[in-house]
């Protein structure tokens, strides 16, 4: 059962979660060249950018809305071990090594959200009738 608190815990979760993902797919939209730059370092091809940008606000939307929540949050889930493992796989960099710490904690908390579901102040709820 869901309570009040549990469903303001669970929208605000999905709205901190979304804005990070929102925000990044902005910086990559305003600084486009240095996004390509910086994947290319990485031996990244450049024609990916546009499908991660795809992904940042697709799913980033999704999870604000609560709206097909569960699918939003494994894609992006996905996404941030991907990231963890292309972007900061040199664990002698202190830096490095926290960022790949911090995808996977951002991971494990999507996967959360994919086993739960967006609480009862969602699309989902709405559109499925339950607590999803």
């Amino acid at each position: 059962m869901w309570y009040p608190a549990t469903e303001a815990a669970a929208l605000a979760g999905r709205c901190l979660l979304a804005a990070l993902f929102l925000h990044e797919a902005w910086s990559k939209i305003t600084a486009y060249s240095a996004a390509i730059a910086y994947a290319k370092a990485f031996g990244v091809p450049e024609q990916l950018l546009p499908f991660a940008i795809a992904v940042e606000v697709g799913c980033g939307v999704s999870i604000l809305l609560g709206y097909y929540t569960r699918a939003g949050a494994l894609l992006l889930a996905a996404f941030c071990i991907t990231t963890a493992i292309m972007f900061h796989w040199n664990w002698s960099n202190r830096n490095d090594l926290l960022h790949f710490e911090k995808d996977l904690a951002i991971a494990g908390g999507l996967l959360v959200l994919f086993a739960r579901g967006a609480g009862g102040w969602a699309l989902d709820a709405l559109r499925k009738g339950a607590n999803t």
